[in-house]
């Protein structure tokens, strides 16, 4: 922040198609080839209106005909409606599981793009990005890493589409969408939009690509969220990459679930430890010793702000996020105020 204030008379409030501006996008498309050591011939394309329009403009623009989707919370069932709701393609099939674990893609003839998401934002599960056994040749896999990117390892040659909004790990606003894209990908996308589907100019992914390519989007992006990402992106790139940051968000996650699964009142919500997210805790209380959300109002109160769960999860929990800006010493910190405001309600 103190670094945009400074930089703001000559960056903030300018064309985006300025220098200044281009230069920042070219150093963050730069800074996220690097942080995902990403394969020759990759491109990571942006555009505006964050992941939600994204789902929207996979739909006119990746997806051929049929999508599989994996649906294990809030976020990762949003993808699939988009795709039933589309109709120019087939039903999507989707595989489902109760909140709090993740289902395993499964191989069909006919699927084009597997939808997966790399962390469920809602409810603390993450889950390994793997091509399906059995796909077809020329099946595309598509990864919702909102709240994974930059968090969370994973192998660009396992996946096509690595799809993000830089409001979680990236230290961000919302408002704009980042897609790291494979050769596949981007050609599916080309084939696409040079066909005969109606593709509204907002939501064409190839007019995103040739605007990317030139370091700027379609329309005004919000420059902000755009020069924080940048320095987000920088600061762990320099600090060691996607591993040191990865590491970061481990060490910050031990903690927490150390601290829940000793705790007389707390436990972890998701039950298989290999599930659990490294980005994003959730944590269960003991509805019959403290309500969760008295919990998270008390901190708040004393400036200890989003601890509260995800409302339509429906759960007495608290649900924290462990991003790399997030020092793990403040996790730890967070653990030893939860036990105070605890003890002290209870009593």
């Amino acid at each position: 922040m103190a670094a945009l204030a400074e930089d703001a008379p000559t960056y903030l409030g300018t064309s985006h198609r300025q220098a200044t501006v281009k230069d920042m996008v070219g150093r963050l498309r730069n800074g996220l080839t690097d942080l995902f050591s990403l394969p020759d011939g990759w491109e990571v394309v942006l555009g505006n209106g964050g992941t939600t329009v994204l789902w929207d403009a996979l739909c006119f623009g990746l997806v051929d005909r049929h999508s599989q989707h994996l649906s294990f919370g809030e976020f990762s069932s949003k993808f699939a409606a988009c795709a039933k709701a589309a109709p120019w393609l087939d039903d999507p099939e989707v595989i489902a599981c109760d909140p709090g674990a993740h289902p395993i893609a499964e191989g069909r003839a006919g699927v084009d793009t597997y939808a997966l998401t790399h962390n469920e934002t809602s409810t603390g599960v993450a889950m390994p990005i793997t091509r399906p056994d059995g796909a077809d040749d020329g099946a595309l896999v598509a990864v919702d890493a909102t709240s994974a990117a930059g968090g969370l390892r994973f192998d660009p040659n396992e996946c096509d589409v690595y799809y993000f909004a830089p409001q979680k790990a990236l230290a961000s606003d919302g408002g704009l969408w980042l897609a790291a894209c494979s050769p596949a990908a981007l050609e599916r996308i080309e084939r696409i939009a040079a066909a005969d589907r109606y593709i509204p100019a907002s939501l064409n992914l190839a007019t995103a690509r040739d605007n990317s390519s030139k370091n700027q989007t379609y329309n005004t992006p919000a420059l902000a969220t755009i020069f924080l990402a940048t320095h987000q992106v920088e600061w762990i790139n320099t600090n060691g990459g996607l591993e040191w940051a990865a590491s970061r968000c481990d060490e910050s996650a031990r903690t927490i679930y150390s601290w829940a699964e000793a705790s007389p009142f707390a436990t972890p919500f998701v039950a298989d430890a290999a599930m659990r997210s490294s980005v994003v805790a959730t944590i269960d209380l003991d509805d019959a010793v403290v309500d969760a959300n008295v919990v998270a109002g008390v901190l708040r109160a004393n400036g200890i702000v989003d601890t509260d769960s995800y409302r339509k999860l429906g759960r007495n929990q608290l649900r924290v996020a462990l991003f790399p800006a997030i020092d793990p010493a403040d996790v730890a910190a967070l653990t030893r105020c939860i036990d105070h405001v605890v003890g002290e309600l209870a009593s």
